[in-house]
């Protein structure tokens, strides 16, 4: 297995700057991946794709205004800075650009949504830097909301880039796949009995990181904490129980299922840390179907995609979608995968 068996070529023009509005007028391919057949339908669809009693399981995260803007006080160079996720209330793992500006010791002032926020440098890393802010402050609302770097100058709702149904703001990018999702295609999936349940995993940034290794058992994905509440497993263990379809809205609920399942055996109720990466060859214990959107050449979550699918048919289907115009990425179109 390399990590160039995954490249894709993908024009610019169809990486999406603007989401589908409605949310749910977005383009859906959909891969059957035993029998190999593709559709082109869209996502309001959806309630005559998937069957009575199929159970959705979404990602109920939310986007942290987490990139806030500083500059140097001696020399008022610019900085920024992403919040990635709290060891206090006060200290902080980001990621700082320009990375060569992050020495420790060196002090910064950002401007938050409260007034100026000072910060020095404690430690730095290969890539992720900690900072020590000289006070508490909302880390919830505290800067802007960090976009995807692809998606250039969007001046739209802020809230087109969370989910109608995100709770807790603690994530530093959106679950996409849920993006597409209203309230209404929401009722016309429960009228079809196809219910759903909600779990969480805060999404880092390293999830969307491409693999430079070249051999993609090499790479280790960034921690990031889940959460399956009660309600949820118990929903989730009674669906494989009785045979029906578990329906993963995202990769992120994907990791978060699978690794529930390697670590106790089944689905339970869980709150940890999971870097679960998933490759053609490994099992699915829970998961039957997927949604997801098209993603990033060479990353763990197209990897990830394959090995639900088939290698082949999934980098064939991408051609296919570059080939008939679909939009790509966090504000794009999305896929469907099921397993018939």
């Amino acid at each position: 297995m390399r990590t160039d068996d995954f490249a894709f070529d993908l024009p610019l023009g169809q990486v999406a700057q603007q989401p589908a509005e409605p949310r749910d007028s977005a383009r859906l391919m959909v891969l059957r991946f035993r029998s190999g057949v593709v559709e082109h339908r869209t996502v309001r669809d959806l309630p005559a794709l998937l069957k009575p009693g199929d159970l959705l399981v979404v990602n109920d995260t939310r986007v942290m205004a987490a990139r806030l803007f500083g500059r140097r006080p001696d020399t008022g160079g610019e900085v920024e800075a992403l919040l990635v996720r709290p060891f206090s209330d006060r200290l902080w793992e980001v990621l700082f650009k320009p990375t060569r500006q992050a020495r420790p010791g060196r002090r910064f002032i950002f401007e938050a949504s409260d007034g100026p926020l000072a910060a020095t440098v404690q430690f730095r890393a290969e890539g992720p830097v900690v900072l020590e802010f000289e006070r508490s402050f909302d880390h919830a609302s505290a800067g802007t909301i960090p976009l995807p770097p692809y998606i250039k100058d969007y001046t739209g709702d802020p809230e087109r880039y969370q989910t109608v149904y995100s709770r807790e703001p603690a994530s530093s990018a959106a679950p996409t796949a849920g993006l597409h999702f209203t309230q209404e295609l929401f009722e016309s999936l429960a009228e079809r009995d196809i219910q759903r349940v909600e779990v969480t995993l805060h999404v880092g940034p390293g999830t969307f990181r491409p693999v430079v290794a070249d051999d993609p058992r090499d790479h280790v994905l960034h921690a990031e904490h889940v959460t399956v509440p009660e309600g949820a497993a118990a929903a989730i263990a009674r669906a494989k129980a009785q045979g029906r379809r578990v329906v993963a809205v995202g990769t992120t609920v994907v990791r978060t299922l699978e690794h529930v399942a390697r670590e106790r055996g089944g689905i339970v109720p869980y709150d940890g840390w999971t870097s679960l990466r998933i490759l053609p060859g490994d099992d699915f214990r829970v998961v039957d179907a997927l949604m997801t959107n098209f993603h990033l050449p060479k990353s763990t979550l197209l990897m990830l995609v394959c090995a639900l699918a088939g290698q082949e048919f999934v980098l064939d289907a991408y051609r296919r979608a570059v080939a008939e115009g679909y939009r790509f990425y966090s504000f794009g179109d999305a896929m469907l995968l099921l397993p018939e």
